[in-house]
């Protein structure tokens, strides 16, 4: 089912994680809808990066804030009265969670019930779309799929930290937003590739910065398997199940996966060895041998649900995926312009037939 566009025209959208990668995907297309949007989050995490790039806040008012800090974001969506407050604001990074993990407590925990404080107190919003992560689940390196009614865990403090946040999203629902009429639901997707993201410790980012400077590029766990998808792939279904939450709150305030197919779940080094294949042979890999922190070996996700009560469905394969990652980073080398780069690239998205 494709995104309904002229749901999302006029809509008053407030976003938070704005100035990230996913996040910058999602307020180009929700601009490209019409939607009435608000930012809120952190300055961009790394330099270079999409927001600045994509001249994201073009379209948009792009407020600068801690959503540790309940006041100013309180004091924000206020300001906004939205209608649908989408949650992507987060610590994203497992590796930097061992190193931070008060600050990744602070932001994923305690920033998710400040952000479900404040909309229990604005009376304007109808649906809320909480973004976790595949990484909830408590993870028994089984070679089939988790389920959404699956056990949440997490072995790392980024892991466990946005199960925690499912928790607090479950409990605010139950105690409050249920009672209020208002749409909550949490949406778990997998290792999301594209074109914009430069953050470290992330296996495509990492590919691309080798490529560009014909470098070689260490891999830690060659045999890793995880749900790669292109961006886009999971933006559709949160904007998919925010209309439904939208108008049947009752019906889709749940928590859903967002995954690829069974085939696009590739292990680590068949993923580096096709993205240096794209970028003709311009750099290599090496083993890095050094100490690992813990990472699950086997990770995939059961979509069903998905697929069944929203009609979601991939549109891009591993492979589509993989080029257009690729497309938008050497239109970055050739200085073309990266927002006209952007937005072309969601409107193919749209436009393409489901694979």
């Amino acid at each position: 089912m494709k995104v309904n566009t002229e749901f999302w025209q006029g809509k008053k959208v407030f976003l938070t994680g704005h100035t990230g990668f996913k996040g910058s995907w999602l307020s180009l297309w929700l601009q490209a809808m019409g939607a009435e949007l608000t930012g809120f989050s952190l300055q961009p995490p790394t330099s270079p990066n999409l927001f600045d790039l994509a001249s994201v806040a073009e379209e948009m008012k792009s407020i600068i804030g801690d959503i540790r800090d309940v006041s100013a974001l309180q004091k924000a969506m206020q300001s906004a009265s939205p209608d649908i407050v989408i949650h992507m604001a987060a610590q994203p990074l497992v590796r930097y969670s061992y190193h931070e993990p008060l600050e990744t407590y602070a932001t994923n925990v305690m920033g998710t019930a400040n952000l479900l404080e404040c909309v229990r107190k604005i009376n304007t919003i109808k649906a809320v779309l909480n973004i976790t992560t595949d990484k909830c689940y408590e993870n028994n390196e089984w070679h089939w799929g988790y389920r959404e009614s699956d056990r949440l865990g997490g072995h790392d403090p980024y892991s466990n930290s946005k199960a925690c946040a499912e928790l607090v999203t479950s409990a605010y629902r139950n105690s409050y937003l249920n009672q209020l009429g208002v749409g909550l639901a949490s949406a778990r997707a997998g290792n999301v590739i594209g074109g914009g993201d430069w953050a470290l410790d992330r296996l495509v980012p990492d590919l691309v910065r080798a490529c560009m400077e014909n470098e070689m590029v260490s891999i830690r766990n060659p045999g890793a398997l995880r749900p790669w998808q292109h961006v886009l792939e999971p933006l559709s279904g949160y904007l998919l199940l925010t209309e439904q939450l939208y108008h049947s709150p009752q019906s889709y305030s749940e928590a859903w996966n967002f995954g690829p197919n069974e085939d696009d779940i590739k292990p680590v080094s068949w993923i580096a060895d096709y993205v240096i294949q794209l970028w003709n042979n311009r750099t290599s890999i090496k083993l890095d041998q050094g100490a690992h922190l813990h990472e699950a070996t086997y990770l995939k996700l059961e979509c069903a649900k998905a697929k069944s009560k929203l009609k979601w469905s991939p549109r891009w394969d591993i492979k589509k995926g993989l080029k257009e990652t690729v497309n938008w980073y050497q239109a970055y080398e050739a200085k073309d312009n990266m927002r006209h780069v952007t937005l072309a690239q969601i409107e193919h998205f749209i436009n393409m037939d489901f694979i």
